[in-house]
């Protein structure tokens, strides 16, 4: 069964550095995280944001090409969980039919943010790997917390005069 999400936000793994999509499940506090690539989150970031880049993306050119062929992105669905691996589907619609596309689930979102389509997560996908909300929160709080603690102790006390309160 899939279960509906939306995007929570993108935020850095602070262990390796890499991006994560937060996919928080509607009318639930629990979340899934999906790591994605750098150059993938950057393309969900821009469009969240409303931010045109001056020449067509990766994802700009996909979203165009499936528009200009005649076809609507329905739904995007990550359907498995394997190794490791997520896995997704982009379904498309026309008035000549249906068809569904494997894809990576950052390059389906990168997509359904651009079409405003719906996300969703097989509820099985989500049994596996869901996090609950206040563990993310308070993974959050505690990052920046200590973030801001080490800018503190690494701090001159001629630094101090930078910053006007």
């Amino acid at each position: 069964m899939e279960k509906p999400v939306s995007i929570h936000g993108l935020a850095m793994d602070p262990k390796n550095k890499s991006p994560i999509l937060l996919l928080k499940v509607d009318g639930a506090q629990k979340a899934l995280p999906v790591w994605i690539g750098a150059y993938e989150a950057n393309a969900i970031a821009m469009c969240l944001a409303g931010m045109e880049s001056p020449r067509p993306m990766t994802h700009d050119l996909l979203y165009n090409t499936v528009i200009q062929a005649g076809y609507s992105v329905t739904k995007v669905v990550i359907t498995d969980l394997k190794d490791t691996t997520f896995y997704a589907v982009i379904y498309l619609n026309s008035d000549s039919g249906s068809m569904e596309m494997d894809s990576r689930p950052s390059d389906a979102v990168a997509l359904a943010v651009r079409s405003e389509a719906p996300i969703y997560v097989m509820e099985d996908v989500l049994d596996q790997s869901a996090v609950d909300m206040s563990t993310i929160e308070e993974d959050a709080a505690k990052t920046q917390k200590d973030e801001w603690l080490e800018m503190l102790e690494n701090m001159d006390p001629e630094d101090y005069s930078k910053y006007k309160m």
